[in-house]
């Protein structure tokens, strides 16, 4: 007995600590949890903060450039120097040459600072502006990651809901069923009903225990899918808990009558910076034909000495100056890059012009979908108000004798048909939503 208690009592702590472990979610939590831990998300930051550098890096180039160089040479044989024959004595030879005996030091240390600076460069000014560009860009291309984790989540989000909202009208059924399963047995033992009458029953009530066994089933591959899509640990359960009447809310009359905003899509944006950079690409070839202006400066000194280190004789030298490059002819190829950029440019533009006609005919196409969707949902629910007042006249009348089994089990089917059309319109229309939300860049 005792044993049979401490069973008892590790299973339900066991189930307790299993529910427990169930982590629920509305649809925005999820998506709030997939934008958090998506890899894709964590590498759009990625690339945010790579730009950053960029900029950095871009803006080191015209700061002043300073480096310091310390060298050393040892002499093991030093030069001879040969001149004319006589030169030193007042009587040269014509034509003859005499070696002078070597000389210098043979250790020598040198020691110096260089510093440049670019003082004006046209090219260097454009590359900021593109460095700058392309950090905007970067911000772009981790928006339009961000809304495709969002319509991920929602496209697997909306599934694992339905799900459940099938499951819990089979509950219901099921539970209405078998009450008036029972009160046909009694029925039958009273000698009222037929077998035939509990049989048909019988038979819808197995159908739908199958139905809902089959949902079961595929719960664990939706489940999946949402995990996935949120980037959830797949060892970890998992559950919806979302309103489905939350989420058919009416849209606003501008998203389905308003003009079409281009800039509200984040991949607009980015084709956007992308013909900045374009443009910004064709400025910074052309600047490259302008001189540009470096001053440099530069101290010296120089230690001489017989021996290593000791006595050494000191020499210092200092200088400073401009430089100025002048590009003059490159061989056509600058001609020919500056082409090319702008070839560039004119692709982007017509794949701007390309992206707004795809934008336009998908905003219309989603608006007729969803307005056709929220027709569909109310014939529907009409259909099922009518099945459910044609299944309770059924029930009256099979309860008062003048009604049959048949008449049961097909008004029956019937409702449950409604139920699931109800069910199956709602989730075009979450879906519709969805797609109408995503063409709108919401």
């Amino acid at each position: 007995m005792r044993n049979n208690l401490m069973m008892f009592l590790l299973l339900l702590f066991s189930i307790s600590a299993s529910a427990q472990n169930i982590k629920s979610f509305t649809l925005d939590e999820a998506i709030a949890y997939a934008l958090a831990n998506s890899f894709e998300v964590k590498n759009a930051y990625i690339e945010i903060a790579d730009a950053d550098q960029l900029i950095k890096e871009n803006k080191a180039t015209g700061m002043p450039q300073i480096s310091g160089s310390l060298g050393y040479s040892y002499s093991f044989k030093l030069p001879e120097t040969v001149v004319p024959a006589g030169l030193f004595t007042g009587m040269p030879i014509e034509g003859e040459f005499e070696k002078l005996p070597a000389f210098g030091a043979k250790n020598r240390l040198t020691a110096s600072i260089d510093a440049s600076f670019l003082a004006f460069d046209y090219s260097y000014l454009t590359a900021l502006k593109a460095a700058r560009t392309a950090k905007n860009m970067a911000f772009s291309q981790k928006e339009q990651v961000e809304v495709t984790v969002k319509n991920k989540v929602r496209e697997a989000y909306l599934p694992s809901l339905i799900l459940e909202e099938t499951r819990n009208t089979l509950q219901k059924n099921i539970a209405n069923l078998e009450k008036l399963f029972f009160e046909t047995k009694e029925l039958y033992k009273a000698g009222f009903v037929e077998q035939l009458d509990v049989d048909r029953l019988e038979l819808s009530l197995a159908n739908l225990k199958t139905e809902i066994n089959n949902i079961d089933r595929q719960k664990d591959l939706i489940y999946n899918v949402l995990k996935f899509s949120m980037n959830f640990p797949a060892d970890q359960q998992i559950a919806v808990s979302d309103d489905i009447n939350r989420l058919l809310i009416d849209v606003e009359p501008r998203d389905l009558d308003g003009k079409v905003n281009y800039s509200t899509r984040a991949e607009y944006r980015v084709v956007q910076q992308s013909q900045i950079l374009q443009d910004l690409n064709v400025s910074y070839i052309k600047s490259t034909y302008y001189p540009n202006l470096v001053t440099f400066a530069q101290y010296q000194q120089t230690g001489q000495s017989g021996k290593i280190f000791q006595d050494n004789l000191w020499t210092d030298l200092g200088v400073v100056g401009l430089s100025v490059n002048v590009p003059l002819y490159s061989g056509g190829a600058k001609k020919a890059k500056l082409q090319r950029a702008k070839l560039d440019l004119e692709k982007s533009n017509n794949q701007m012009r390309s992206l707004e006609r795809a934008i336009w005919m998908e905003v219309g196409n989603a608006r007729v979908a969803y307005k056709n969707a929220v027709q569909r949902v109310t014939d529907q629910q009409k259909n099922l108000d009518l099945a459910q007042k044609i299944y309770n006249t059924t029930q009256i009348k099979y309860k008062e004798g003048v009604g049959s089994s048949l008449e049961i089990t097909q008004a029956e089917q019937a409702l449950f048909q409604s139920q699931q059309n109800v069910i199956q319109a709602k989730y075009e229309l979450l879906l519709s939503k969805v797609d109408l939300d995503k063409a709108l860049g919401k």
